[in-house]
């Protein structure tokens, strides 16, 4: 066995292409919906994946993570918000787009802190 693949960090890379391309494979079999919903959580979680975000705190604020969902379904929508700009929530797409970003932070909150132990 050649000594470079003696090495964990390459199975450990590998691994975790082979962890995403499952995830995405299975995502595409989301209904239409969900799948509208999965973008959006990834469109917010990619602004918020930066060194220091709240992503990675320990424990993220409840507040902020509701807030966060809010502006999701906001975007998700429209039509449920009025003039005075209140929100009336469809309680169970309010409720898979908390459930979706939960997720989903969960997944990068792993994977960045497996990527960070190795230097």
């Amino acid at each position: 066995m050649p000594f470079y693949m003696t090495y964990p960090m390459q199975n450990t890379v590998f691994e975790e292409t082979e962890y995403e391309k499952d995830c995405k494979r299975l995502q595409e079999m989301y209904p239409r919906d969900a799948r509208k919903i999965q973008s959006m959580v990834d469109e917010e979680c990619d602004r918020m994946e930066y060194e220091g975000s709240m992503m990675f705190d320990r424990y993220p604020d409840r507040l902020m993570m509701e807030m966060i969902c809010r502006r999701i379904y906001r975007g998700l929508r429209p039509e449920d918000v009025e003039e005075d700009g209140r929100l009336h929530v469809d309680e169970k797409y309010f409720i898979l787009v908390q459930v979706m970003l939960m997720q989903e932070m969960y997944r990068r909150r792993c994977r960045h802190y497996r990527c960070r132990r190795w230097y």
